[in-house]
């Protein structure tokens, strides 16, 4: 995964008004901690952190007043409910090779048997991987699946280094009858009935 480079800068206001100051100067109020450091308050670019976290778990390379750069992830984002804009940042610290536990897409592949429909139990899994290759997500092909076929997290095609903590019998998705088959099922059924009651 490609890391965003993203010049900070230290924030000593705080509180509701401070937020508010920061936000109109086009910058996003953030958190920095982790790794037994003190929290560390800070300003982001609003246009550069929201290209950056328009994927899951962006790892993003922080410098904060043209400073030493560090590694972190999004541990939080708060966003505003009407404009979808980024109001707050939690960044957690994370360091090369040291393996994070985060929450990755499932995408579906594939076409599944005719009549058939995909129901996810999951959209996301959580994988612990190494915090320098965090995928983008997990694909799920279910070509030529026919109902009633399931597939669990044991199922799944992870990417190399990466490790499911839970049980591998974890159910992830199921093929079932479209609701058009079952009725069309169901048609059939009542039909199959009104002859025997004729022929009776």
């Amino acid at each position: 995964m490609s890391e965003n480079k993203i010049a900070a800068v230290s924030r000593t206001e705080f509180g509701k008004g401070a937020a508010r100051r920061t936000r109109r100067a086009g910058l996003v109020p953030a958190v920095l901690y982790g790794h037994g450091t003190d929290p560390v308050h800070i300003s982001l670019p609003r246009h550069d952190v929201q290209l950056a976290l328009r994927v899951a778990n962006a790892l993003l390379t922080i410098s904060i007043d043209e400073g030493k750069e560090q590694l972190a992830l999004p541990k939080q984002v708060q966003r505003n409910p009407v404009k979808d804009t980024i109001e707050h940042v939690d960044l957690v610290i994370v360091k090369r090779g040291e393996k994070v536990s985060v929450e990755v897409p499932l995408v579906v592949v594939g076409e599944e048997k005719v009549d058939g429909l995909v129901v996810m139990d999951q959209q996301t899994i959580t994988l612990e991987v190494e915090a320098t290759h965090i995928p983008a997500s997990v694909e799920i092909s279910v070509e030529g699946l026919e109902v009633g076929a399931s597939i669990t997290a044991g199922d799944l095609k992870l990417p190399s280094g990466a490790v499911f903590p839970g049980e591998a019998d974890d159910l992830i998705l199921s093929i079932a009858a479209s609701p058009a088959a079952e009725a069309a099922e169901a048609a059939d059924g009542e039909a199959e009935a009104e002859g025997d009651a004729e022929e009776a």
